[in-house]
């Protein structure tokens, strides 16, 4: 233990002296085994002995939405009379999960019993010449806090002040950095993940597909998941609709270059070459016109610029894409028809995590354009017309107009529909021409070290901060470079903002604590209300709890806290129209134009190309294998490796091999192997080999959100590798700011390159 009795100062970070250090037992406490933390482990006579004892007990239920992935599928918390949670179980009337839960959402509750979880707040400082951290009450962090925000504020402007955020916590914070000036916000979630497909299907069809997406899965005949890995990457909804599709008879195409889950339940896997998904979905266009299989009444009432797209694909023959994806000619026709023939009642299903190559935005048109030559969109067994209910905002003044935002860093972006991350990290570099400097970040919910590629460039630009805030559930690696680290209470210990996302008719769904929050961990909405106090933002927090706030916006909308917390969900009728488009109906979609565009006369004013094009992209040098990564349905990013529950299930990754490889390189089962990628970036930890049939020659394959190697995740320290660590090559999406991470490339390492 330190000695407290030194002279502690908080450090003004500059260039050289913010150090990471790994949260240790000082900023921790102690952690004492309540029943609470056991019930879900231990011997089997002791859980027969406590479910014994619980048969008795009285369980009260609290209505919950998942905070584990983005599902947000609608829950009921059993707590019992002691203050313990004892299960979640999925709420009946949710069509986000129809009653059931995931492995994700049924694990919740180790989020809560998690021994390594943040329990107090934790402030820098140096004691006896080395940086640690230490123990400091809610006031005293806060007081630091609300000082520095406005001493930047008085230097630099509240834009300056930049929030990079994930989940529940950061619609909060949000609100505290619009009141004070600040609209320098953005999450890796956008760049990274689903922004490509927004940004197509919206050059096309002029809206976005959102979450859920809109896909009628439970009436298609045909469904394409081309890089789509439904029931790895959860979804839970659609993932019983495509069971159900399944049971009826429709027929599944699975692209990919692994065989994944998805693909063993397919009539079709097309294993194709990593990096050439535009030249299949080109050779299916070309198929489709060429033979007449598109719906040409649809095409022709609905759409705009079908004769150039025609031309376009005129040469992009199946034969002409064999030699670029190793898919057989014969199938590519194959599949084409067999998709056509079903159509509208057809998906090719926009995904979601789809940044990949920095020709993302052209990819998801690709798909948004094959699905209107199906006439699949605002079809039954196609695409519905989603609808939610409008939540009203709270009554607050106006915000400020802020000097510069967002918008600003990420010019060179036009089509970019929100915050960069990875923009904002380069605006945060010392640089005299930059004309939106960025002084300050606020971190939450988001693991930054586990998301962001280019680890030099991040940790550059944390160096560069004057100031680091983070707010987490746990001792995340991006915990260790902040000024402040904040406890934030569970999802299950606290009131958030109300769910109402679009589905086939509105809903609404409520999350309400089902118990006291553990420790001194608070609720991201008191943390941003207090702050905003300090920050003389009290105009903009008229409430004492949250709860105020989410009752006046139920009675606005007909209804009110105490039915919610009876029914959990709630129902609303459509008022938008039917689900899907009428015979003969004169429909106008959200373009320019008023149609579906096929040729995009905004991406060709702005000097893109209007049609998709295929563009070759590097192959894995000599030795080197093209690193994939993906999901499992049990864990959700690095946010659930260390949880007790979820962490049972899968406790590290393993690197999937072609057995041809295997050969080459001489491994066997569970050998542990280490990667070197191309820029001579070597893994921290070694991993396990898997060797299968079920990946191509030319990749490797992984779980992503392993390898830790912060000691205080007890649970995930040192279990596999972190593939993110290996991702210093990014390609960037030059319409939107994509930042694609699937082109860098590893060389297995059988002998341990630490071993002097």
């Amino acid at each position: 233990m330190y000695n407290f009795t030194s002279e502690i100062i908080f450090i003004k970070m500059s260039a050289s002296r913010r150090q990471f250090i790994k949260i240790s037992a000082l900023g921790l406490g102690g952690f004492a085994a309540s029943a609470s933390a056991l019930n879900m482990f231990g011997s089997s006579s002791y859980l027969d002995e406590l479910v014994l004892e619980n048969v008795a007990k009285k369980l009260n239920l609290y209505p919950t939405y998942c905070e584990v992935c983005f599902w947000k599928c609608a829950a009921w918390t059993h707590a019992d009379e002691d203050g313990n949670i004892q299960k979640i179980i999925g709420n009946e009337k949710d069509p986000h999960c129809y009653g059931r839960l995931c492995p994700r959402g049924t694990g919740g509750v180790g989020m809560y019993n998690d021994p390594d979880r943040l329990k107090k707040p934790l402030i820098r400082t140096v004691v006896d010449g080395e940086q640690t951290f230490r123990e400091a009450s809610w006031d005293e962090a806060l007081n630091l806090i609300a000082s520095k925000f406005k001493t930047i504020k008085e230097k630099h402007g509240a834009e300056s002040l930049a929030l990079l955020k994930h989940g529940s916590p950061g619609k909060h914070l949000e609100h505290l950095f619009k009141a004070y000036g600040s609209d320098t916000i953005a999450e890796p979630a956008y760049a990274q993940c689903r922004g490509a497909r927004e940004a197509g299907f919206a050059l096309t069809y002029g809206s976005w597909v959102g979450s859920p997406e809109p896909t009628d899965i439970r009436d298609t005949k045909c469904l394409v998941l081309i890089g789509s890995h439904i029931g790895e990457n959860m979804h839970n909804s659609q993932v019983q609709e495509m069971s159900d599709a399944i049971d009826n008879g429709a027929t599944i195409i699975t692209v990919d270059p692994r065989f994944s889950t998805a693909a063993s339940k397919s009539k079709h896997w097309l294993a194709i070459k990593p990096a050439t998904d535009i030249a299949l979905l080109l050779a299916w266009m070309n198929v489709i016109i060429e033979e007449d299989l598109y719906d040409k009444e649809y095409v022709n009432k609905y759409t705009t610029g079908f004769d150039k797209l025609k031309k376009h694909v005129l040469n992009y023959t199946p034969e002409w894409a064999y030699g670029i994806t190793t898919i057989k000619p014969s199938l590519i026709r194959k599949t084409a028809r067999e998709i056509a023939f079903a159509a509208p009642s057809a998906i090719i299903h926009p995904g979601r995590h789809v940044s990949w190559y920095g020709d993302d935005t052209q990819r998801a048109r690709a798909v948004a354009i094959l699905n209107a030559l199906l006439g699949s969109w605002g079809r039954r067994g196609g695409f519905y017309f989603k609808e939610s209910i409008k939540i009203p905002k709270y009554p607050s003044p106006k915000y400020p107009e802020p000097k510069w935002t967002w918008r600003e860093i990420g010019e060179k972006y036009p089509l970019a529909q929100m915050g960069i991350t990875t923009e904002v990290i380069k605006a945060s570099l010392p640089n005299p021409e930059n004309k939106y400097p960025v002084k300050a970040w606020m971190v939450a919910g988001t693991n930054l070290t586990k998301s962001i590629p280019n680890k030099e460039l991040l940790e550059k630009a944390i160096e560069a901060l004057d100031f680091l805030v983070v707010l987490d559930t746990m001792p995340m690696d991006v915990t260790g470079y902040a000024d402040v680290v904040l406890p934030e209470c569970t999802y299950l210990e606290r009131f958030d903002g109300i769910r109402a996302a679009t589905n086939r008719e509105p809903s609404i769904a409520v999350r309400v604590p089902a118990v006291k929050p553990k420790y001194d961990s608070k609720p991201g909405w008191w943390v941003a209300k207090q702050i905003g106090e300090r920050l003389g933002l009290g105009e903009y927090f008229k409430y004492d709890d949250y709860k105020e706030v989410i009752d006046w916006q139920l009675k606005q909308i007909g209804t009110s806290l105490d039915e919610m917390n009876k029914i959990g969900v709630k129902h609303f009728p459509r008022k938008s129209g039917p689900l899907y488009l009428e015979d003969g109906e004169n429909h106008v979609f959200p373009t320019a134009s008023g149609k579906i565009e096929l040729y995009s006369k905004e991406l060709k004013s702005l000097g893109f190309s209007p049609l998709p094009e295929y563009t070759s992209h590097p192959e894995p040098p000599q030795g080197f294998y093209r690193l994939n990564y993906g999901r499992a349905p049990m864990h959700t990013f690095s946010r659930t490796a260390n949880n007790p529950n979820l962490s049972d299930l899968m406790e590290e990754n393993k690197l999937w091999v072609n057995p041809k490889v295997a050969r080459i390189l001489g491994l066997k089962k569970d050998q542990e192997v280490w990667l070197k990628n191309q820029d001579n970036v070597t893994s921290t930890f070694p991993i396990k080999v898997r060797v299968t049939e079920r990946v191509r020659w030319d990749s490797v394959y992984m779980v992503h959100g392993f390898g830790h190697d912060n000691k205080k995740l007890s649970k995930a320290y040192g279990k596999g590798i972190n593939d993110t660590q290996l991702i210093t090559k990014i390609m960037e999406d030059p319409i939107m700011g994509g930042t694609g991470m699937r082109g860098n490339f590893v060389e297995i390492l059988t002998n341990n390159p630490y071993n002097s």
